[in-house]
């Protein structure tokens, strides 16, 4: 399967967190190209007016730190399309990039706020909306890091690896209630994220060529091909865009 068929997610409201640029931003225009009703959410609504221009999308502005901001952004979506089909749990933070012994301990936590609380906070608000209208998925954007440790990442690794157990908490005690719980780990992807890990010099991800890092728009299909049918075997597991048989199934090529 090359790509999810134009217009299958045809009227699914789809929320997306951290969509002003990266993963959440091409993921933002390959729903809407799918039909999709789309809300892209960042701290700034400014920086999404671009994005919402081109693309139709609403923008929210949200900090997925603070639970009540990402609850207001949920009931926006509701407000404006009567429903919530689709979370995607994107936002996430590199920073600090630093030895354990000198990291900052408040950028520390500041990270954790973002890339596991803010995951948290998507499925707090997302799982009653959902359970209520008697289905949904929910998509927590992971990380090869959830499994390898790395020089310098103590934070994000471990931020990574718990955003994973609770994603599959979430799936075992949501699974029998219609609900949809999934991760996706896309690899190392050019976007700005990938110039931070570049210009610290920190560990071999840090000097990889820029040719091996794969476009953003292939984490973004394959998160619309995860919102389908036809990725149900996937449920509770993690897609890995290392995997070159998901890479065949969904037609990505270098």
């Amino acid at each position: 399967m090359s790509d999810t068929q134009p217009g299958l997610l045809a009227g699914k409201a789809v929320l997306i967190t951290g969509a002003s640029r990266g993963i959440g931003a091409e993921a933002a225009r390959a729903f809407v190209a799918q039909g999709a009703q789309v809300g892209i959410a960042a701290r700034s609504a400014d920086a999404l007016q671009a994005l919402a221009e081109e693309t139709g999308a609403l923008p929210i502005a949200c900090d997925v730190a603070d639970f009540a901001s990402v609850a207001a952004a949920v009931a926006q979506m509701q407000d404006r399309f009567g429903r919530l089909d689709v979370m995607i749990n994107n936002a996430g933070v590199i920073d600090p990039i630093a030895p354990l012994e000198s990291a900052d301990p408040d950028a520390f936590g500041a990270l954790i706020d973002i890339n596991l609380k803010g995951v948290f906070h998507g499925m707090r608000a997302a799982l009653p909306v959902m359970g209520a209208q008697g289905g949904g998925t929910i998509i927590t954007v992971g990380s090869g890091a959830a499994y390898n440790p790395l020089e310098g990442w103590g934070a994000y690794c471990a931020s990574k690896s718990a955003a994973w157990m609770l994603t599959r908490v979430a799936d075992i005690e949501t699974r029998g209630h219609g609900l949809r719980v999934m991760s996706l780990s896309p690899g190392t992807v050019a976007t700005d994220m990938q110039r931070t890990i570049r210009d610290s010099g920190i560990n071999a991800v840090s000097r990889l060529d820029w040719s091996a890092h794969v476009p953003p728009d292939w984490p973004a299909r394959a998160l619309v091909w995860m919102c389908s049918p036809d990725a149900d075997d996937w449920v509770g597991r993690e897609v890995s865009l290392r995997d070159e048989v998901i890479r065949k199934r969904l037609g990505l090529t270098a």
